[in-house]
């Protein structure tokens, strides 16, 4: 009895589906406002990068966009080397998964498939202005994600809950 009472609950559940439907460059920024006089200097820049993902409803069926935006600014003292900004975008199909679960996929799943398609283009971007690649290191988004959630926490008013988007 208690096996088949299982294996309706188990049947009533949606079946939860995570499918990358299709990868692409959304935008991709190169500048180099001081070559060539950089090229002169010694490569000993100070790196900064900056990673931020959005994503978006497509439609009912279950489809999203996810847009991971990866900046890097080098600089060598005050003269900045390149900017690069990736936005490296997916479409995927999520079915089965509700609130956090969703917002969790959303959040680390589709940005960790995302991630070696915009390390590539920053990498070919740099060798073709001029710089030897950057090569990123791997990225955990598990981490920001927790990080985030934390932050927001810690934003919610005392005593209150917090806003969920």
């Amino acid at each position: 009895m208690a096996e088949e009472q299982e294996a309706a609950a188990q049947q009533e559940r949606p079946q939860q589906q995570f499918a990358m439907q299709r990868i692409y460059n959304k935008d991709l920024s190169f500048e180099s406002p001081s070559t060539p006089m950089i090229f002169k200097k010694q490569w000993q820049p100070q790196v900064n990068v900056d990673l931020n993902t959005k994503s978006d409803t497509i439609d009912e069926q279950g489809n999203f966009e996810v847009v991971l935006t990866v900046t890097i600014t080098a600089k060598i003292e005050d003269d900045t080397a390149f900017l690069i900004e990736v936005q490296q975008a997916g479409i995927f199909f999520i079915s089965g998964f509700e609130g956090e679960d969703l917002r969790r996929i959303l959040g680390t799943a589709a940005p960790n498939v995302l991630f070696p398609y915009a390390r590539e283009s920053i990498d070919s971007l740099c060798v073709k202005g001029g710089f030897p690649p950057v090569m990123l290191a791997p990225v955990n988004f598990e981490a920001m994600y927790q990080q985030a959630m934390a932050q927001q926490a810690q934003a919610a008013p005392e005593g209150g809950e917090a806003a969920t988007h």
